[in-house]
């Protein structure tokens, strides 16, 4: 028994760090340990005596007058070493300057774990309206039934095996979440001969989204980059798309794309 709960205490650990480091973005440079108490619902001297790990591991660094932490390079550049690609180079990053510049927009990165959707990374946006969503931030995870771009990931799944994936993700999601087959099914195929996923964005926003599958990634974990908005937004589904797809040439494949104005990208209300 004692090593079983030796065992568990190292998953919970472990998982505590990567919550500490999916913390820090664009809208989070800085945090206290009530910060992470707070968005994690953490103890608040376990979560003190963790950032004090991290801190005398390099990740972190601790400024003595503010007691506020903030990311060090290493926690940066950590694991970029065994990636190759886009995931090295930095053009992922590229890619989402780019979007959040030209449209204002939330960005998000997802990938997927299992039969999840995972924001593995998340931007928030600078129009007016964004604030109104629910905070997102890395690491949320949320069955690929319940978003767009969880479907757009299922279209990624050959035939047969993907109607068994689906009938699997109706049977085991709540009562409330579950979907005729025949009408995911449609959402999944639709997915797949546009190469686009358009609606909700889930986690329980009742925001949309446009997203679009990125290039040359491992058939088994694919990644896709999205634009999120408010469902009352004025946007023209149709020119995101274009927008993500131009920014992908020119960022991930490196072709020649003018830059999208923002009058084609229609303002929100």
């Amino acid at each position: 028994m004692a090593s079983v709960s030796n065992s568990s205490n190292k998953a919970k650990i472990a998982k505590r760090v990567i919550e500490v480091l999916d913390y820090f973005d664009d809208d989070h440079r800085e945090a206290t340990v009530m910060d992470i108490v707070r968005r994690y619902n953490r103890p608040q001297s376990s979560t003190s005596e963790l950032l004090s790990s991290l801190v005398d591991l390099g990740l972190l660094y601790k400024d003595p007058y503010s007691r506020s932490y903030s990311l060090s390079p290493r926690a940066a550049l950590l694991g970029t070493n065994g990636q190759s690609g886009m995931a090295r180079d930095g053009r992922i990053v590229r890619l989402i300057d780019r979007l959040a510049a030209q449209t204002g927009l939330a960005v998000a990165l997802y990938g997927m774990v299992g039969l999840n959707a995972q924001i593995v990374s998340w931007r928030s946006g600078s129009r007016q309206g964004q604030g109104k969503q629910r905070a997102l931030y890395g690491g949320m995870q949320e069955p690929l039934l319940e978003s767009a771009v969880g479907w757009l990931m299922l279209s990624t799944i050959p035939q047969p095996r993907r109607d068994g994936v689906l009938r699997r993700l109706i049977a085991e999601a709540a009562d409330d979440r579950k979907v005729p087959f025949a009408d995911l099914s449609t959402r999944v195929v639709q997915c797949a001969d546009t190469g686009v996923g358009i609606g909700q964005a889930g986690f329980g926003t009742g925001a949309e989204m446009v997203t679009v599958l990125l290039p040359d990634q491992p058939e088994d974990h694919p990644m896709a980059i999205a634009l999120v908005y408010a469902p009352d937004s004025q946007i023209s589904t149709e020119s995101l798309a274009g927008c993500i797809r131009d920014s992908i040439a020119h960022c991930l494949l490196g072709e020649e794309a003018a830059p999208a104005s923002l009058e084609a990208v229609p303002h929100a209300a």
